[in-house]
């Protein structure tokens, strides 16, 4: 795909499927282009539809088919509109550590390809709402899906779910216990049959079925 200079292809490109339940238009929309009048685009649309397509098959179609539908808070960011938001500390992080991640037609340093989007599962967070640990959701994530990074926030458990090449393992959070729950290549602090104990009663994994 040709970069993006008109309204036509920002039309084909927010057309483009992913998977199964999501286009990319679901990951264009940023209040901080919206407030400040800036576009949000990538300088590689071929690399963000690849790296968006591999988050939206392996990691978000399966919780779709698991918990039902699910907000997205935030996902792909542009490189100028990155670098506007870490400039006016509006929560991004410099764009050499936003790459592969909420940047998602950049790799990192290490020539990984990724993306990242925020999301908010609702049928989680009403029960995080009545003092559910967000842990819960955490281990089950780590237990069930190939992801590379996990980020969670206090407002309505929303987390960073991030898909990359050469997975890391991490998860961190903002919620009490804050920082990191599991560092990149360490083991869980206990074994598969506890953790499974406090997601007993989660949804069966990709347990709905939709019409085919």
């Amino acid at each position: 795909m040709r970069k993006i200079s008109s309204v036509t292809s920002l039309e084909n490109f927010g057309r483009t499927r992913l998977s199964r339940f999501f286009f990319m238009r679901d990951f264009l929309f940023s209040e901080i282009a919206a407030i400040h009048l800036r576009p949000n685009l990538p300088e590689d649309p071929d690399l963000a539809i690849t790296a968006g397509t591999r988050l939206c098959t392996d990691l978000l179609d399966p919780l779709v088919e698991t918990f039902g539908p699910m907000h997205v808070r935030s996902a792909l960011r542009g490189a100028d509109l990155n670098a506007f938001g870490n400039a006016k500390g509006l929560n991004c992080a410099r764009n050499a550590a936003s790459a592969a991640n909420h940047i998602w037609d950049r790799r990192d340093a290490q020539g990984r390809m990724g993306a990242c989007a925020c999301i908010v599962i609702p049928w989680f967070a009403d029960r995080y709402a009545q003092g559910r640990d967000w842990r819960h959701l955490a281990w089950w994530l780590h237990d069930h899906l190939p992801y590379s990074a996990l980020q969670f926030f206090p407002r309505l458990a929303a987390f960073n779910l991030t898909w990359r090449e050469d997975p890391e393992g991490r998860i961190a959070s903002y919620i009490a216990p804050r920082g990191l729950l599991l560092r990149p290549g360490a083991p869980p602090p206990m074994d598969r049959a506890a953790r499974q104990r406090l997601y007993a009663d989660f949804p069966e994994f990709r347990g709905i079925r939709y019409p085919d």
